[in-house]
């Protein structure tokens, strides 16, 4: 049983009021001796400058619930939710997109003219927007269907972009994701810049499991932070548990590899540490949108303070993303939280 296998089963066999961090080693890429006070005071410092680009498709999901015959279009996507979450936490966010010149495209640019975010659009040979079919069950979990269409000819960043995001569709669907590995590896050569994946796996769009792992093996390759949820790592890895199947994208490069685990929590892994963080408890009105939520104060962290790598550092970023999270399952769909009502939320929970 390797350390981060045994770190866990500790975790999970701990008493409840222990079950706030485990972890073990030494990390190799300190802070230098900061205190975990003070990244949290840079990670969620509303005046950060650092630029946050999103490289990603933006797509109408047809939403049907479970026990309703009506189906609604919503305007959404895993990156342009992201984005939507960055900017109202106040980061800097370009978020780099396609859609087509058709009734889902107008729906998605009014959608995206409406939440104020900085937006560049490629252009796309095909014309096409992509739809998704959400299939919303009676608990609010969502399982997804796809007729996706990326195809930028061209992908650009503003120059001041200090952390590249991307992942979903825009890693898998060609000819586009060939393009956004290419501006992966070019960002990540560049001294001072970070490249963050979100893994965010969707079988609909290449079933084929062998052919998906690599092409996340590789997008692993030449990134700095990599992010996934459990069910991401059981279908990619069936054969390994969460932690090990993080260790196998570490593996590839990356310093960090964060794991999402729904209701309960998060936990993080580096070369020698692994910490947990538990969720906390709400109501659950639906869970639409609620990794994109934690995947967008991941990166705000990570571009306020830096790529967390000590226990205490990793444990006040998860525990940032985990609230945000849970905020947006509070709410019908992708609604993530503001700044205030995300640091309101922290203090009640330190209260």
């Amino acid at each position: 049983m390797s350390f981060v296998t045994r770190a866990l089963v500790g975790f999970l066999q701990s008493p409840p009021e222990r079950r706030r961090v485990v972890a073990g080693g030494r990390p190799r890429h300190g802070s230098g001796g900061r205190t975990a006070a003070s990244y949290a005071a840079r990670m969620s410092a509303p005046s950060s400058p650092s630029r946050v680009g999103v490289v990603g498709e933006v797509l109408v999901d047809l939403l049907w619930r479970s026990g309703e015959r009506q189906v609604t279009p919503v305007p959404g996507g895993s990156p342009a939710n992201v984005a939507v979450g960055l900017h109202r936490l106040g980061r800097p966010t370009t978020l780099v997109t396609t859609w087509g010149d058709d009734p889902p495209g107008e729906l998605v640019r009014a959608h995206l003219e409406s939440t104020g975010v900085e937006v560049v659009r490629a252009a796309s040979p095909a014309g096409r927007t992509t739809l998704a079919m959400a299939y919303l069950d009676r608990d609010g979990s969502a399982s997804y269907d796809f007729l996706a269409a990326w195809d930028p000819e061209q992908l650009s960043l503003p120059a001041d972009t200090a952390v590249l995001q991307t992942g979903s569709l825009a890693a898998v669907v060609e000819p586009g994701a060939a393009r956004v590995l290419e501006l992966c590896r070019e960002l990540h050569a560049v001294p001072g810049r970070t490249v963050v994946a979100d893994l965010n796996v969707r079988p609909a769009v290449q079933p084929d499991r062998l052919a998906y792992r690599r092409a996340c093996l590789r997008l692993a390759g030449v990134t700095d932070v990599v992010k996934a949820s459990d069910a991401d790592l059981a279908w990619l890895f069936p054969r390994l548990a969460p932690p090990e199947a993080a260790r196998a994208l570490l593996a590839e490069g990356p310093r960090l590899a964060v794991v999402t685990l729904g209701a309960q929590g998060a936990f993080a892994v580096t070369e020698d540490a692994l910490v947990r963080v538990a969720a906390p408890e709400v109501g659950v009105v639906d869970t639409i949108g609620a990794g994109d939520a934690f995947q967008a104060a991941l990166l705000d962290a990570i571009a306020g303070g830096g790529v967390p790598t000590t226990r205490d550092d990793l444990a006040a970023a998860l525990e940032r993303c985990v609230t945000a999270a849970a905020i947006n399952c509070t709410r019908v769909g992708a609604d993530p939280p503001s700044r205030a009502e995300l640091d309101a939320a922290l203090a009640a929970r330190h209260a």
